[in-house]
């Protein structure tokens, strides 16, 4: 976890953005997860450290995690997971697992570039990309049923 909050550092520093101390913590409760997280979950943690915080200020940490890419949020599990790449502006796919929920990114230009000129052919501006395909992990497809 401390790479990647090097990483996060080093990519806000860059980008002139403001890591606060409420920011980074929130990032590093998504990080020590390393499986989604919901806000509320993370608001939990937050209250046993932090003391009395409103859902507003998660929601806006979370905001900014995202907006600077070092997040990603998981609509499908409405909950947030640590960008693998985020020193690297990109659209990513996510893998979600429908049994254990374990999210794996990919990050397939091939796939947002096609995504992104079939949008522009329909007419469609488009200014976010998110995709979410649901399945089995391997792990989870080598159980028993």
């Amino acid at each position: 976890m401390t790479r990647a909050l090097r990483t996060a550092e080093k990519v806000c520093k860059e980008r002139e953005l403001q890591l606060t101390a409420i920011r980074r913590r929130v990032l590093e409760l998504i990080l020590e997860r390393h499986a989604p997280i919901g806000a509320y979950d993370i608001l939990a943690s937050l209250k046993k450290g932090e003391g009395a915080l409103a859902p507003p200020t998660v929601y806006r940490a979370l905001d900014f995690l995202i907006e600077a890419g070092l997040i990603h949020r998981i609509d499908t599990l409405n909950a947030f997971i640590g960008c693998a790449t985020p020193e690297e502006e990109h659209t990513g796919q996510l893998l979600i697992c429908r049994s254990c929920n374990r999210v794996t990114e990919l990050d397939d230009p091939t796939i947002t570039r096609l995504l992104a000129q079939k949008a522009q052919s329909a007419g469609f501006a488009s200014d976010q990309q998110s995709v979410e395909i649901k399945g089995l992990c391997a792990d989870c497809q080598a159980r028993p049923q």
